[in-house]
């Protein structure tokens, strides 16, 4: 199976984030998974990864929650298309999401940058599909 450099996990839920952390860890891959609890430290993050800060890796693969506390997938994705094009061009993005409303879905057509939403917690199919597809 492929592997990337660095993947980003945005989700409030602890339970969440130690089952993709330790699901993408068992398969090799990432070599670095960074976690983040909320769409503003999410933010914080990318800031410093698309300005060169070493200890900030430019994530390949990013997994965002819809519904997250202070700031929500979607309030975190209006502000994401706010960096540079050329800044976000190799970094893949996907949305988890444990209740995908219709809603939602329709939603998420808005935002190109959103490739796909999977289900939450990942399974070892979707990482497999994950990376046959997009890497």
């Amino acid at each position: 199976m492929k592997s990337v450099k660095t993947i980003l996990l945005i989700d409030d839920d602890d339970t969440t984030n130690y089952l993709n952390q330790r699901l993408l860890s068992r398969m090799e891959a990432a070599s670095d998974i960074r976690v983040v609890t909320n769409g503003e430290e999410a933010l914080d993050y990318l800031n410093k990864a698309f300005n060169g800060e070493e200890s900030y890796p430019k994530p390949d693969l990013i997994f965002v929650d819809i519904k997250m506390s202070v700031m929500d997938g979607f309030e975190f994705l209006d502000e994401y298309q706010r960096f540079e094009e050329d800044k976000k061009l190799r970094t893949v993005m996907l949305m988890l999401t444990s209740s995908a409303s219709f809603y939602d879905l329709e939603r998420l057509k808005k935002y190109p940058e959103v490739r796909r939403h999977y289900s939450k917690p990942l399974a070892e199919a979707d990482v497999r599909e994950i990376m046959e597809t997009y890497f």
